[in-house]
């Protein structure tokens, strides 16, 4: 009698418990539009085991629409990187750039531009000076973004400390077009096209027709959403066919290096850090482009916004985090 009792209870009330996490979700994403710390907020997608559970457009905003991504896009550089290796286009991690960038190194090059790896530019520890924040105008307006990148004078090591720098990701853009024959975004369109969902719109390229690695590239959340269930399902598509290796999946999230700012851990594309009680990996875009996965929950949670300046030196990139606590603690309570 009592095994029949529990059968039932675990059949009728499961339904109930995840019909009262929707209605919480729900109404915490409803009440977004009354925070001032969230004005910049466009889309919030939110992903439980597979399914959506929760979704808001703000101020006109949905999510099948458009958006730059920013720097969010250097997951997706660093998932192209892991299936050219799987595909035997690059050796892996380990392997040095100067040979495959030799025709754009400078004329005397420091000696240590042969020490860089593939994985260097993927952890941000190439040692190279950072073209990213006040450095990355003057860099977008040289003549030719690869040569300039690789000219510049060393902060560090290959290996060292992480130096957050766009440059170096669009050095692996440049080594995926050399390696392939192919643009980057074809690579990705080609690669990247069997997972539902998943389209990249208009993507900005360097004087020489190289796509910008790590930045520029447009994307609706429902499709940023589509890759963020990727790496949450071990790099598998919902109808199971293997698209990024598993392996690549593990590598992308184990801890290299530390961001000097923030603290956070850094892997190949990919920052993590604890936030409502959870291990978090996260992808992060200029003004508060988000891609969060949770593996513990099952979750996987978008957000899209107005570019509002540097999210992380207003705020604003904390309030996000806050917000995504709050989502978990909505899942935790079920």
């Amino acid at each position: 009698m009592l095994r029949t009792f529990v059968v039932f209870a675990v059949i009728f009330f499961m339904p109930l418990a995840a019909i009262a996490q929707e209605e919480r979700l729900g109404e915490l994403l409803d009440n977004l539009q009354t925070r001032q710390a969230l004005t910049p907020l466009k889309t919030v997608i939110v992903a439980k085991d597979g399914r959506v559970v929760a979704e808001r457009g703000y101020r006109g905003h949905t999510a099948s629409e458009s958006t730059n991504i920013k720097s969010a896009s250097k997951a997706i550089i660093s998932a192209l990187v892991g299936i050219a290796i799987s595909k035997g286009l690059l050796e892996g991690p380990d392997q040095t750039i100067a040979p495959i960038l030799k025709a754009d190194l400078p004329q005397s090059p420091d000696p240590r531009l042969n020490e860089i790896t593939v994985g260097n530019l993927l952890s941000m520890q190439a040692g190279l000076g950072r073209m990213s924040g006040p450095n990355y105008g003057r860099w977008v307006s040289s003549r030719n973004w690869v040569r300039f990148a690789l000219s510049q004078p060393f902060d560090d090591e290959p290996g060292g400390r992480m130096l957050y720098s766009t440059a170096s990701t669009h050095l692996l853009s440049a080594i995926l077009t050399k390696v392939s024959g192919k643009p980057t975004l074809a690579l990705a369109r080609e690669w990247l096209g069997p997972v539902t969902d998943f389209r990249i719109g208009a993507w900005e390229r360097d004087p020489q027709g190289i796509y910008l690695g790590g930045n520029q590239m447009a994307m609706s959340a429902r499709s940023l959403l589509a890759f963020g269930e990727l790496y949450r399902n071990g790099g598998k598509t919902v109808e199971g066919r293997q698209v990024v290796p598993a392996d690549w999946v593990v590598a992308s999230w184990q801890p290299r290096t530390n961001s000097r700012f923030s603290g956070d851990a850094y892997g190949y594309g990919w920052f993590e850090r604890s936030l409502g009680g959870e291990n978090v990996h996260f992808a992060w875009g200029y003004g508060g482009q988000m891609l969060y996965i949770v593996p513990s929950l099952k979750l996987t949670v978008v957000m899209t916004s107005q570019e509002s300046g540097p999210s992380a030196r207003n705020g604003y990139r904390d309030a996000l985090h806050d917000l995504l606590g709050e989502i978990i603690s909505s899942v935790q309570d079920t």
